[in-house]
């Protein structure tokens, strides 16, 4: 079996490129990884989109070097070996994709999960919460619910689920109630779109977390859980992953997010000024609207009650759960307002 020869060359990086240099080429060639190599091709490191979330949530800026978050030690092999092989060392070692090197640990080649697997369906459900009145955005949400109304064309809704499918997902549970009706119109089983679609329909507003304990308890893998009025370009294949190799019992995605304050902030001690700082920024991470679940939490709901996600979270955090962040830095946009919505048009 040939190693991959293009177009893993356009993932080949030097050291001193920025994480936000490795990031674009991560989104451009689409292989999940970026091998960096010093100046005479020796293989120093990789670094994928798990490295780079850690490295954020450590404290790192796109604008570091991406030296900061590079793997040195990658899982290699500097021999041809049959696919059966090297799908059991990938499995083994929990990893995508391994570089293959020479006698020299010269890169010339990468091997894929994505390509040997080929093709790549997803079967792990995705739930989307679309009960909502969307009262911010009334009066446009009078006789239409948010996730019906038109982003760049499309319902909210529509963009999740055809993002999703894109990337292999099939599977999709939509959780309604306000003007439910118009939406399982709209989508009805998701024949016309492609995929496979069924309905949780709350007899009255259960809140993200509540809405959950209609799901039936027979899934047998992690879910995602993502709000209807959420546009992003996230790889939710990713984001299982990371969940699945952290085993995590919640992955929630969160989002950096700048304020400014308009003003001159001044610090003091006492009656003295120690020190101006001229309307400074802020960064703070935010919820992003998305989380991985673990199938078990579904037990720990009470049929028809009322629950938020963040009650539930801090509840399962007092019981030991490990709840985990997943960082993105993709496009994400919450529709909340007219003024998002007219962003994205």
């Amino acid at each position: 079996m040939k190693p991959r020869i293009e177009p893993w060359r356009k993932a080949v990086l030097p050291v001193d490129v920025t994480i936000k240099q490795a990031v674009e080429v991560l989104d451009e060639v689409g292989l999940k990884i970026v091998l960096i190599v010093d100046d005479v091709n020796n293989l120093v490191g990789t670094v994928t989109d798990g490295d780079i979330r850690r490295g954020l949530l450590g404290g790192l800026n796109l604008n570091s070097p991406v030296i900061e978050v590079i793997n040195k030690n990658p899982f290699v092999i500097n021999r041809e070996i049959n696919q059966e092989e090297i799908l059991h060392l990938m499995h083994v070692h929990k990893v995508q994709q391994i570089p293959i090197l020479n006698s020299e640990n010269k890169l010339i080649g990468l091997y894929l999960w994505d390509e040997l697997n080929a093709p790549n369906k997803i079967s792990n459900s995705i739930v989307i919460m679309a009960g909502g009145q969307g009262l911010r955005l009334r009066p446009e949400t009078l006789n239409c619910p948010k996730p019906l109304l038109r982003v760049a064309g499309k319902p909210i809704l529509e963009h999740i689920i055809l993002h999703a499918k894109a990337q292999g997902f099939s599977n999709f549970i939509i959780a309604i109630h306000y003007l439910g009706h118009m939406i399982e119109d709209y989508f009805q089983n998701g024949d016309n779109f492609g995929v496979n679609i069924k309905y949780l329909r709350e007899p009255y507003p259960l809140g993200t977390a509540g809405a959950l304990s209609l799901l039936d308890t027979n899934l047998n893998s992690p879910f995602i859980l993502i709000n209807g009025d959420v546009i992003t370009n996230i790889n939710f294949s990713d984001f299982l992953h990371f969940h699945n190799q952290n085993d995590a019992f919640v992955s929630m995605a969160i989002k950096e997010y700048e304020s400014q304050n308009p003003y001159g902030v001044i610090k003091t001690q006492g009656l003295d000024v120690v020190d101006i700082y001229e309307k400074p920024i802020t960064r703070t991470n935010v919820n992003a609207g998305m989380y991985v679940i673990t199938t078990s939490l579904l037990s720990e709901l009470n049929n028809l009650v009322y629950l938020d996600m963040p009650d539930l979270l801090r509840t399962l955090q007092k019981k030991g759960k490990r709840i985990i962040a997943f960082p993105i830095y993709e496009s994400w946009a919450d529709i909340g307002t007219l003024k998002d919505i007219r962003k994205l048009d």
